[in-house]
């Protein structure tokens, strides 16, 4: 008769060879399943609460700003405010300002360039005397109606203001995509 031998503190025995290898094989299922059954949840939480953050405003989109008849005829350029449906993380605002631009009619076209200096960011204001448009953060820089940056011994921007693409629909709705740029660089950089 052979005795099984089972290896414990007090006597000295150890068991069957297939007792260990099935103990080990259903273990180890037990982790696997057990840890698919804690990450789908858990993966799927942390993609809704993260959700709102994936989400995309209206900016990058056309928006109707103006009628044509609206804007001043003799080349005055008209600051507009840019009102759309704003998502904060995990607030929704409807009709909320989301930034400015200056819109500027030359006959049948529209100009619309972006309020922000392309320098830090200051919001640009229009001066009706010199005609011109001016940074309030600096002395200058200083920029043409067209939007081009006037050079000179203290300009500090980088580049001309930024305009947007501007589409007249139905022969007098004036329609603009909308979008803020990096600041600070030569190149005009969309910002996600």
């Amino acid at each position: 008769m052979t005795e099984s031998k089972h290896t414990c503190c007090c006597c000295r025995h150890e068991p069957p060879a297939g007792e260990n290898r099935r103990g080990f094989l259903g273990q180890a299922a037990a982790v696997v399943f057990g840890a698919a059954a804690v990450a789908v949840p858990a993966v799927t939480g942390v993609a809704a609460f993260l959700n709102p953050l994936r989400q995309k405003g209206q900016a990058g989109q056309f928006m109707r700003l103006a009628s044509l008849d609206a804007l001043p005829t003799d080349g005055t350029p008209m600051r507009v405010p840019v009102v759309a449906d704003r998502t904060d993380a995990w607030m929704s605002f409807p009709a909320e300002p989301i930034g400015a631009v200056y819109l500027r009619r030359d006959g049948e076209k529209v100009l619309a360039l972006q309020t922000l200096c392309p320098h830090a960011g200051c919001p640009l204001g229009y001066d009706a005397k010199e005609k011109q448009f001016a940074c309030p953060c600096h002395a200058q820089p200083h920029f043409k109606l067209s939007g081009e940056r006037l050079d000179g011994p203290k300009s500090y921007s980088p580049r001309d203001m930024d305009s947007l693409e501007v589409e007249i629909r139905n022969k007098t709705e004036v329609w603009v995509k909308y979008e803020t740029f990096s600041t600070g660089t030569p190149d005009k950089v969309v910002q996600g």
